[in-house]
């Protein structure tokens, strides 16, 4: 018996759906994608790095959200739910719901097996066509290292590493340096650097 298509799913069948799941899923192309759960590690180091980022942006025109708010990357069609999205300026909302975003100014992702090979390629493609986007993070769970990548004037895009728990990541967008020994604070990881250093270049698309 042939496979019978997948019903596609427009933009609007998708967030009613959302809306009322239980879980979270993504949405491309009119398909649903079901996001799994999230490790210990990854959850605390999510929080840890909210909090820090919140700590840096009192009293200024930023906000950060972590887990729960949706991205609408609208060039391409892509809803999913960045680890740590941080808006500067106005937020953009799709719609009166008030829970897509439209405009973030940074993007962060915490690295997993089964989602590195996504973050770092086909998500980061989806990413780069926003053009609010200044900058994306990776953090990565099982060792002390932390990729951003920061758009340039030219559009191509500069990657800084840091490595260690002796070493600081500066977030460029919004003037705030990031400690290694925050992010990771009470995560207990498996790989151990105790290296700090920063690794400039130049990714282009």
């Amino acid at each position: 018996m042939p496979l019978q298509p997948k019903p596609y799913l427009s933009p609007a069948d998708y967030l009613a759906i959302e809306r009322s799941a239980e879980f979270k899923s993504e949405y491309f192309n009119g398909e649903i994608f079901a996001m799994s759960g999230a490790s210990e590690p990854h959850n605390v180091i999510v929080l840890n790095t909210g909090a820090e980022i919140r700590q840096h942006l009192k009293k200024r025109p930023c906000k950060v959200y972590a887990n729960d708010m949706r991205v609408k990357v609208s060039p391409t069609g892509l809803y999913t739910y960045p680890d740590v999205v941080v808006v500067c300026g106005q937020a953009q909302f799709d719609d009166v719901h008030l829970d897509t975003l439209l405009n973030p100014t940074i993007l962060i992702e915490v690295l997993s097996d089964s989602t590195e090979a996504y973050d770092r390629g086909r998500k980061f493609e989806h990413y780069r066509s926003l053009e609010s986007l200044a900058e994306y993070v990776l953090i990565a769970q099982n060792r002390p290292q932390v990729e951003a990548y920061r758009r340039q004037p030219s559009q191509q895009w500069l990657l800084t590493e840091s490595r260690g728990l002796e070493g600081v990541l500066r977030l460029h967008s919004i003037e705030c340096d990031l400690a290694l020994a925050e992010i990771y604070d009470k995560v207990e990881l498996l790989e151990l650097d105790h290296e700090s250093r920063t690794l400039p270049s130049t990714l282009t698309e």
